[in-house]
């Protein structure tokens, strides 16, 4: 979710963290699979746990600070089509400045609210609409964590190759995904009253909570595609079960923008995918697209379960209906 806004600075160290939102769902559309990639969300609804999902990266603050994260988020389906998930994340920071302290806590808690609005297995195309909120004042201020709810309604969409002609067969294991969300803080400013310290008057720092564009996709090049749907080439198992990919993970400022300025940050994260009937295992590294993304390059790994694979008639079931087709990658091909 899981890919995230930067947020405001924690006091003392003036630092900008950057919060990925673990994506928790895969998703099987005729012939396509589309795995749980770990900058954006899949268009999918599923019932599914990842646990854990960490990563470590130098923020782009000067001097730079070590963020490490753990995250947690599961989703469970209300209906075939509508999914509900509770995410978590625990943070780290250690600054590279040996005078300045350290710090550690939650991340607000987040809940997302999920709906496919419409599925086409010819054309492997999947399409869905979802609301997250940010529980203001769940998480710790020291990193960096809000004191006020924030709103993002998303759009999310997934297309596969499959429906190219035989001409393009070699391009069929490709699929794109993508996700735009507009993330609405529920307070507009917040003003922190002080005293000056040498004429004694009362000073007053008012700070913006800009409105903030998420937005970032995927491509990947699905091998469990290439070998049941094109062609096998009688690679190793191992490789038959894997997923490159390249994701884009990137915020902007569009709105409220006084304090905060509107520069795009982000990041381009490289990685892969193994991929198995009932869980998969991700690495990506985090590649900050300019000095305010980032001050090195980090890494990112997620182990995740398919609870509609594991247990299909208890906890992976909707709530309401019956149990629905596996969403394994090998269920159909």
């Amino acid at each position: 979710m899981s890919i995230r806004l930067w947020r405001a600075g924690v006091p003392g160290l003036a630092m900008m963290l950057v919060s990925f939102h673990q994506s928790i769902a895969h998703e099987i559309v005729g012939n396509r699979f589309f795995p749980a990639t770990l900058g954006i969300d899949d268009p999918g609804v599923n019932d599914e746990l990842s646990l854990p999902t960490v990563d470590s990266f130098k923020t782009g603050d000067d001097p730079p600070v070590r963020q490490r994260d753990i995250s947690g988020e599961f989703s469970k389906r209300i209906t075939e089509d509508f999914a509900i998930s509770f995410g978590s994340t625990y943070t780290f920071l250690s600054p590279t400045d040996p005078t300045a302290a350290g710090a550690n806590g939650f991340q607000n808690l987040e809940t997302t609210f999920k709906y496919r609005l419409y599925k086409n297995p010819f054309h492997e195309f999947v399409m869905s609409v979802g609301l997250s909120v940010e529980w203001g004042g769940t998480g710790a201020k020291e990193v960096g964590a809000d004191p006020f709810h924030t709103y993002t309604p998303t759009f999310y969409f997934g297309k596969g190759f499959g429906d190219l002609p035989d001409t393009l067969s070699w391009i069929r294991p490709v699929a794109i995904t993508g996700q735009v969300g507009y993330a609405v803080p529920a307070r507009n400013f917040t003003t922190t009253f002080g005293i000056d310290p040498d004429s004694g008057d009362q000073t007053a720092d008012t700070e913006f909570h800009p409105r903030v564009l998420n937005w970032g996709g995927t491509i990947q090049y699905s091998m469990p595609y290439l070998k049941s749907a094109v062609v096998d080439l009688g690679l190793p198992e191992f490789i038959n079960h894997l997923i490159p990919l390249v994701e884009a993970t990137l915020q902007t400022p569009v709105a409220n923008t006084p304090t905060s300025g509107t520069l795009t940050t982000g990041t381009i994260n490289p990685g892969v995918i193994w991929v198995g009937s009932t869980f998969q295992f991700a690495i990506e590294a985090l590649i900050p697209i300019n000095r305010q993304s980032g001050s090195n390059v980090g890494v990112i790994a997620q182990l995740h379960l398919y609870l509609d694979d594991i247990d299909p008639r208890g906890i992976g079931k909707p709530i309401f209906g019956g149990p629905v087709a596996p969403a394994n990658p090998f269920a159909r091909n």
